[in-house]
């Protein structure tokens, strides 16, 4: 949702379009500059997320697309930390209740110098200090499931495990599922069994506990292409059935699911999208 006339015009938005939870970027997703909230931003905010917590519930915010916690550079890892930080403090100041982010990027001039392992040693390193200066804050930081484009790591459930492996308060991380992504990542939930064996495998690899989140979309990439191209629901490679699957599996049924396809200013496509949705609901 569009906080561009304030932040909690968000779940105005939200319930004109029958939504049950929402998705926002809280800071300029691509610019480091930032400004502090005003104290009245957060007032309306948190008075207007009051007022709304029995049809919308919960809130993610979406991290910058700048932020790399796996970057080599210097200067580049402190502005990637420090935007990072600023995220989970504005966060907290708004009671969100989870922080999304990519894990990370190798960059393509640091690939013949850090491992993998090296990578997720050093963005749970960084997510750690960042906890540890967000002491207090009751925010979750999902890591998103990725296409794995270029260098991107957490396109493999291990990656993720990893990663959560590594992190001090289990309590504080967690996963969001990104079907587009997934799917280009060479996951196949696109029929009934191979959607099972998916999650069997997600649970022995993660671990269903860590699941807190979806983002719904459809892919016009193939299976395994690796590629992040987003699309409406059914009319991608995905294919209505499988996002059925997942719309009527009890296990899921308390989790937020969001749809990041594309839109003009009068949403029409999210209306589209949602009522595809919900027309597969049994």
């Amino acid at each position: 949702m569009s906080v561009s006339e304030g932040k909690h015009m968000a779940f105005y938005l939200g319930r004109d379009l029958k939504c049950e939870s929402i998705q926002v970027f809280i800071r300029n997703v691509r610019s480091w500059a930032t400004k502090p909230l005003e104290q009245k931003d957060i007032d309306k905010f948190l008075e207007t997320k009051e007022e709304f917590k029995e049809e919308i519930w919960p809130v993610i915010s979406h991290n910058s697309y700048l932020i790399n916690l796996a970057s080599l550079d210097p200067e580049k890892l402190k502005k990637s930390y420090d935007a990072m930080l600023d995220e989970l403090k504005k966060a907290t100041q708004l009671e969100i209740e989870y922080e999304n982010m990519h894990p990370g990027v190798i960059p393509i001039s640091d690939k013949e110098k850090i491992t993998k392992d090296e990578a997720f040693t050093q963005i749970a390193t960084q997510l750690n200090k960042l906890m540890d200066e967000t002491k207090g804050s009751k925010v979750r930081i999902l890591l998103e499931t990725t296409a794995g484009q270029g260098k991107g790591l957490g396109n493999k459930f291990h990656h993720l495990k990893t990663l959560i492996n590594k992190i001090n308060d289990k309590n504080r991380i967690g996963v969001c599922f990104d079907t587009a992504h997934s799917f280009a990542a060479g996951y196949d939930f696109t029929t009934k069994k191979k959607y099972e064996d998916m999650w069997n495998d997600f649970d022995d690899v993660i671990g269903l506990k860590y699941l807190f989140a979806f983002h719904l979309n459809d892919t016009e990439k193939e299976l395994g292409s690796r590629v992040d191209r987003h699309t409406h629901i059914g009319q991608g490679k995905v294919s209505k059935e499988a996002f059925g699957f997942l719309v009527n599996d009890e296990r899921f049924k308390d989790l937020p699911g969001i749809l990041e396809t594309p839109k003009e200013k009068d949403l029409k496509e999210d209306v589209m999208n949602l009522k595809m949705l919900r027309s597969l609901i049994k």
